[in-house]
């Protein structure tokens, strides 16, 4: 299982990229406007060529998007344009199975007419039922069907309440098991903690993607700080290398 962090800053991502402990994925994003909040392109730009210097993936948000295909593939056009290897769509607005994949088919189009290399995560909301959102099996099925190269799912309400409070085990595990059957990458976020952590070992994605858990006091809206990044990167580090004995 890799690990993603998403810093919001290129002072953050140097705090990542000089851990000992190495991350797999740096996703740039922008707490400030949601859960998968658009950040700048200058910024993810900034961070994607220091990134790269390195050798490291890079991953960035289009935000959390509207039910406008038009005005995503632009979005995603953009943000392919700055060199990431990832671009995250939020799937917030489409309500259907029909909008979510004429969404993320116009994201794919417009990515891969950028960079055939780049690819894009179709990315939903274990909390879809709190806001009346897309299901996370229609999720994966508009994912399919756009052709995309992953599909995560995270929380779009930050009040607190984890992955796990609003989806269970099984349902974690069934929305990943679907997702590998479609030869797509899957990846489970949301506010995740240490606590989550064997859980999401036994459902064994291809990624975990945190935030808060390397922040101050373990808020998303505060800075990253490197010992609460180190801890976590070992914490894993460790289990990889007890796993591989």
């Amino acid at each position: 299982m890799k690990v993603l962090i998403s810093p919001t800053t290129l002072d953050e991502a140097d705090l990542v990229m000089n851990c000992k402990s190495k991350c797999d994925i740096l996703d740039i994003k922008n707490v400030k406007e949601g859960s998968l909040g658009a950040q700048m392109p200058w910024i993810i730009k900034e961070i994607v060529d220091k990134a790269h210097t390195k050798g490291l993936v890079t991953s960035a948000t289009l935000g959390d998007l509207p039910n406008k295909p038009g005005t995503a593939a632009q979005a995603a056009h953009g943000v392919a344009g700055c060199g990431v290897d990832y671009v995250k769509a939020g799937v917030y607005e489409s309500r259907t199975l029909d909008d979510a994949t004429a969404l993320l088919l116009a994201c794919v189009k417009a990515v891969k007419c950028v960079n055939k290399k780049a690819k894009v995560v179709a990315s939903g909301y274990g909390d879809f039922a709190r806001f009346g959102g897309l299901h996370w099996r229609d999720l994966v099925e508009a994912a399919h069907r756009a052709g995309c190269d992953a599909v995560l799912i995270d929380t779009y309400i930050k009040d607190g309440r984890t992955l796990f409070d609003n989806m269970s085990k099984k349902e974690c595990k069934e929305f990943c098991d679907k997702a590998k059957e479609h030869g797509m990458e899957v990846a489970l976020a949301g506010s995740i903690r240490e606590e989550n952590l064997e859980n999401i070992y036994e459902i064994s994605p291809t990624f975990i993607g945190v935030r808060g858990a390397v922040c101050e006091k373990g808020n998303r809206s505060n800075k990253m700080t490197t010992d609460r990044i180190t801890e976590f990167l070992d914490m894993i580090r460790n289990r990889r290398i007890a796993t591989a004995a």
